[in-house]
C-alpha cells in the first residue's frame, strides 16, 4: 500500500524536470507573428518528420486563437500541452491530437455560449453545434485508440466451463484452409 502512495510523488518530481513545452506569442509592427517556443519540445516535435513539418505545425498550434481573439497564447499553451500529454508517435498522431485539441477548445467555446443563449433558435444552433464537436472528440479517440493497437482487438473470456472428456484451448488459435500437402 505504501508503494501506491509514493507513485504519485515519483511521477510529480519526474514531471518537475522537464519544462513542459510552451510558447510565447507577440504579433510584430510589420504584422507577422514572432513565436518564442520554450521547454522541452522533444515529444511532440520528434514525431514530425522534418523542419518544414515542424516548423508550420508550430505556427498551425500557435495561431488556433480563440473566440474575438486572432490569437491566444492561453489556449495555444493549452493545446500544445495536451498533444505533448498524448505523447504522439509519428506524424499521424501529431496531427490528429493536434486535432483533438483544437476541437475540445471549439466543444467548450460552444458550452459557454449555451449556457448563455437568449432565445430558443440560439440554443438549438449551440446545442446541434456542440453535440457534433463532442461526437467528433469521441470519434477521434477512438481512432487514436484503433490507430495506436494497430486493429489488433482484445477478446477477454470471462467464464469457460469445460465438460468432463472435452479439452479447453487458452490461446491463439488460427484457422487457413488446407493445403495439398495435408
Amino acid at each position: 500500500m505504501a508503494n501506491d502512495l509514493d507513485k504519485p510523488k515519483k511521477s510529480a518530481a519526474k514531471m518537475q524536470e522537464r519544462e513542459p513545452p510552451a510558447m510565447a506569442l507577440e504579433w510584430g509592427a510589420d504584422n507577422v507573428l514572432q513565436i518564442n517556443a520554450r521547454g522541452d519540445f522533444d515529444r511532440v516535435l520528434t514525431s514530425a518528420p522534418n523542419a518544414a513539418m515542424q516548423s508550420e505545425w508550430l505556427g498551425q498550434m500557435a495561431k488556433l486563437g480563440s473566440q474575438s481573439r486572432r490569437t491566444d497564447e492561453s489556449a495555444s499553451n493549452f493545446a500544445l500541452g495536451f498533444v505533448d500529454a498524448m505523447q504522439p508517435k509519428d506524424a499521424a498522431e501529431l496531427l490528429l491530437t493536434t486535432q483533438m485539441a483544437a476541437i475540445h477548445q471549439a466543444t467548450m467555446m460552444l458550452a459557454r455560449r449555451l449556457n448563455h443563449v437568449d432565445n430558443i433558435p440560439q440554443q438549438d444552433a449551440a446545442e446541434r453545434a456542440l453535440n457534433k464537436l463532442a461526437r467528433t472528440f469521441a470519434a477521434q479517440m477512438d481512432t487514436l485508440k484503433r490507430y495506436r493497437s494497430k486493429g489488433q482487438q482484445t477478446v477477454r473470456v470471462e467464464r469457460v466451463t469445460v465438460e468432463s472428456g472435452a479439452q479447453a484451448v487458452v490461446g491463439n488459435v488460427n484457422q487457413g484452409g488446407r493445403s495439398g500437402n495435408d
